[in-house]
């Protein structure tokens, strides 16, 4: 089994404001539906409204603390360890895809990282978590420039534990 987290943050670390992204890249969603596309996929409750659906072709798996919360067409779990279990039962490459709490939970399981780093500084309330470098190595990274699409240059970049041990 392979934990794996999906994000973009910008520079400043920040993935979003108000419970949207704070920046336009088309071609990030193309990457994120790439790496996600037959996989469950794992997210707090925020992180699903936000998207407002069920994402095609994936199993939404929903963290929440309500009790009483339902999503037609998704599983409703109230922790990750739960979300991990409901997930490790459909597939053996798990993706965590926020928000900021959920990645914070997440890191010390994960044994790898897609992250899309975004050139620039907004302004934003929910924050990618911290990690040390010295626990991973950078395996992949490809740049993209500003366009007509997308309004910012950005890196995808691939993250693999050094240990490649899950810490569960």
């Amino acid at each position: 089994m392979q934990i794996i987290i999906v994000a973009a943050h910008a520079q400043n670390r920040v993935i979003g404001r108000n419970n949207e992204l704070v920046w336009h890249l088309p071609r990030d969603f193309k990457h994120f539906k790439e790496i996600t596309v037959g996989h469950p996929i794992i997210m707090g409750r925020k992180t699903f409204e936000s998207l407002g659906k069920p994402l095609p072709n994936r199993t939404s798996i929903i963290i929440t603390r309500d009790a009483h919360y339902q999503q037609e067409g998704c599983i409703v779990v109230h922790s990750l360890k739960e979300a991990i279990a409901e997930a490790k039962k459909l597939d053996d490459q798990i993706y965590i895809i926020g928000g900021a709490e959920i990645y914070k939970q997440a890191l010390p399981y994960t044994q790898k990282m897609y992250l899309t780093e975004v050139k620039a500084f907004p302004e934003g309330d929910a924050y990618f978590p911290e990690f040390s470098k010295t626990d991973w190595q950078e395996t992949a990274r490809h740049s993209y420039y500003k366009d007509e699409k997308n309004e910012y240059d950005f890196d995808f970049v691939t993250w693999e534990r050094k240990d490649n041990i899950a810490h569960i």
